[in-house]
């Protein structure tokens, strides 16, 4: 017994990586709880791992009395001093060491669910202790198997998840191919992998230029803001904190050297550098790159600006169903309204009655938009969905359907779908 027993306990503590109290501990309980299950739920039971011997010693416990009125839980003075103590007195309480091979299958299976359940239950804190602080890392592992559309990515010692939500839709891996992603949350749950990981985080974006461009990582480059719509296109807001480091430059790296390594991990997504700037006009217009813009009107109060381009423009401002205007907004935060020369002149509609043309816009939700900043169709389609879902009685499925059709009608107006 004792070889064997020791050997396990050694054993599988170092395959776990689990400290070798825990399991001990683990086998005590699983051993109480079995002899619980054999001898009645009243009993006074301990457990004891002797090293020495090599096992889980389990003992009874029991009151010395006079006259025994229960014996599960009294011995009487007379057999006390007789088997267990000669020196035994009323009311000592006295153990008996039981034989663990009359337990029977039933309660040797319980004790080994136990055991089973406390060692993943450790094994599962470990895990967590070892990866809590690895949240907002990136973090590097081969695909395992897929699982009701997530990908399980062994990382070593740990399994971690990448759920649909959290994977870029053109993308495909196969088992065994080697996966880069954003650990998005470490969870301690009893089910499933605990690492959640993700490809389409703006973490993701942002880990990847910090690990590409050493001014970023040193500090001397610091990305302000990162907007993305994964798989398609992404926008980061960079600025310098060394009056001679040029800050998109440095992202861009020798003849696009790194921004490539980026797009690359992202398999063709792609990104627009832009310089940060404290000015907000001079911000969004860079934002909006690469549309040139004519001039533009700022509404402070509601955070919205109203932008003007030349109509040869228009389509590029806007982008691939309001892709670029969408992009510029959350990227520095304001409400944008983008429109042609053609467009501020020719306009005959007033105040809300544009948003009207968005299929499914009511009157009076159209009013209460133009009343917080979204004065027409170009500041839906380049709003965001959380953005809109703020607004009381807006949810976000609606809010989404919104951006997609005014995305269409800006689209249509700007006469083509260039980028």
């Amino acid at each position: 017994m004792l070889p064997e027993l020791k050997r396990l306990i050694e054993q599988m503590g170092k395959d776990k990586g689990i400290d070798k109290q825990i399991i001990v501990e683990a086998l005590e309980t699983a051993m109480v709880t079995a002899a619980r299950k054999k001898l009645g739920p009243r009993v006074e039971i301990e457990a004891h791992y002797n090293e020495e011997a090599g096992e889980i010693e389990i003992f009874q416990f029991k009151t010395v009395v006079e006259k025994v009125l229960d014996p599960d839980t009294q011995v009487a003075r007379a057999d006390a001093q007789k088997t267990l103590d000669e020196g035994a007195e009323l009311g000592d309480s006295l153990g008996m060491k039981i034989d663990t091979q009359t337990f029977g299958r039933i309660a040797a299976q319980t004790a080994k669910q136990i055991i089973i359940q406390k060692v993943k239950d450790a094994e599962r804190d470990n895990i967590y202790e070892e990866y809590k602080d690895k949240k907002g890392q990136l973090i590097s592992g081969f695909v395992q198997r897929f699982d009701s559309g997530n990908i399980i990515v062994n990382l070593g010692r740990a399994e971690g998840v990448i759920p649909p939500s959290e994977q870029i839709h053109r993308e495909t891996f196969k088992r065994g191919e080697r996966i880069r992603a954003y650990v998005y949350d470490v969870k301690r749950i009893s089910k499933g992998p605990p690492i959640i990981l993700s490809r389409t985080h703006p973490g993701f974006l942002r880990t990847l230029f910090e690990m590409e461009v050493p001014e970023i990582s040193e500090s001397l480059v610091e990305i302000v803001s990162v907007a993305r719509e994964p798989g398609n296109r992404s926008k980061i807001a960079v600025k310098s904190k060394d009056r001679d480091i040029d800050p998109v430059g440095a992202c861009v790296g020798m003849r696009g050297s790194r921004v490539q390594n980026v797009v690359q991990e992202l398999r063709g997504e792609k990104i627009d550098i832009v310089p940060y700037a404290d000015d907000p006009v001079k911000f969004v217009c860079s934002a909006l790159s690469p549309a040139k813009v004519d001039r533009v009107l700022l509404y402070e109060e509601v955070k919205s600006m109203e932008v003007i381009v030349p109509d040869d423009q228009l389509s590029l401002a806007i982008g691939r169903n309001g892709q670029n205007v969408r992009l510029a907004a959350r990227l520095t935060g304001w409400k944008i309204d983008v429109k042609s020369e053609s467009m501020i002149a020719a306009q005959a509609e007033g105040g809300y009655q544009a948003l009207l043309k968005i299929p499914g816009m009511a009157e009076e939700t159209a009013e209460r938009l133009y009343k917080e900043g979204f004065k027409s169709v170009s500041t839906i389609a380049s709003a965001d969905s959380q953005m809109l879902a703020a607004i009381p009685g807006i949810d976000e499925q609606t809010a989404l359907a919104w951006i997609a059709e005014a995305g269409k009608i800006m689209a249509e107006e700007a006469g083509g779908d260039k980028v």
